[in-house]
């Protein structure tokens, strides 16, 4: 399949989608410094304990780097799915991406997801996925943003190097 990220380079990488309709799909993403995609077994979890069928869920992958876990929750039925990148290298792989699965539930933004999130309309999502980059510590502050974002049923997933407090409840 032609495009930039559809055959490996020598600074590409690659994860595989685990589960659902695009399941053993490959989503190939630059090999940029700092980037550390979840891994299979992670994400095989997560998804295990959320469900294999996210139908109708309202998804947000805010530090979506490679998209992994984003293109998983639109992989098992997401009805809508925003992937929030910065780095414009990487926003253009993931565009590819979407493009080459026709993955009409997937948008990205190329956003500083912190501050979107600040902005975006409370109880918006089923579900938001933190995997911020760990040298940034930002892991506390990206919660906060992300909380008021989910729905009253909905969930937070957070990847940090070290263990967060408990948010307050309310």
């Amino acid at each position: 399949v032609p495009g930039p990220f559809a055959m490996p380079t020598p600074n590409s990488q690659r994860v595989r989608i685990i589960g659902g309709h695009h399941g053993g799909r490959i989503v190939r993403f630059p090999g940029t410094p700092g980037l550390r995609p979840s891994p299979d077994r992670v994400r095989e979890t997560l998804f295990n304990w959320l469900g294999h069928d996210l139908s109708g869920w309202r998804c947000l992958d805010a530090f979506a780097g490679s998209g992994a876990l984003g293109f998983e929750a639109a992989s098992r039925g997401a009805a809508q799915v925003l992937l929030l990148e910065r780095d414009p290298e990487l926003v253009r792989s993931l565009l590819a991406t979407v493009q080459r699965l026709k993955a009409s539930t997937l948008r990205v933004e190329r956003a500083e997801a912190i501050t979107w999130m600040k902005r975006a309309a409370p109880q918006s999502f089923d579900l938001v996925l933190l995997d911020p980059p760990f040298d940034a510590k930002v892991d506390a502050e990206a919660l906060g943003a992300a909380l008021p974002l989910v729905a009253d049923v909905g969930f937070v997933y957070v990847e940090s190097r070290q263990a967060l407090a408990a948010a307050p409840p309310g």
